[in-house]
């Protein structure tokens, strides 16, 4: 039987940070965007909890808590002006959205 150590958890983390700088780089849907910056804030989160666990500490998984409120606070946020957006503007690509221009 395979036992999970801490290294499967970094390369789980690693793909999970891949994927979403990825969706960063090539997407331009705002939603998209915010579902990237989401799961790299889980892969920290992955991070963050294998070595706590590896190292029998408790303060990367009190990190971990904050990491997710942020995370929920930033999409609830994010939601809000996203859906302000789309009524003012009737798109959610971030290249047609230039309100801060002059």
């Amino acid at each position: 039987m395979l036992e999970v150590t801490t290294s499967h958890y970094v390369v789980l983390s690693t793909l999970l940070m891949l994927i979403g700088v990825i969706g960063i780089l090539i997407r331009r849907n705002i939603l998209v965007l915010l579902m990237s910056v989401e799961l790299i804030l889980n892969a920290v989160n992955i991070n963050l909890v294998a070595f706590s666990a590896s190292l029998q500490q408790v303060h990367g998984q009190v990190f971990s808590i904050f990491v997710i409120t942020v995370a929920a606070a930033e999409a609830a946020v994010g939601l809000g002006i996203l859906i302000a957006l789309f009524r003012n503007k009737q798109t959610v690509h971030a290249d047609e959205i230039d309100l801060l221009r002059w």
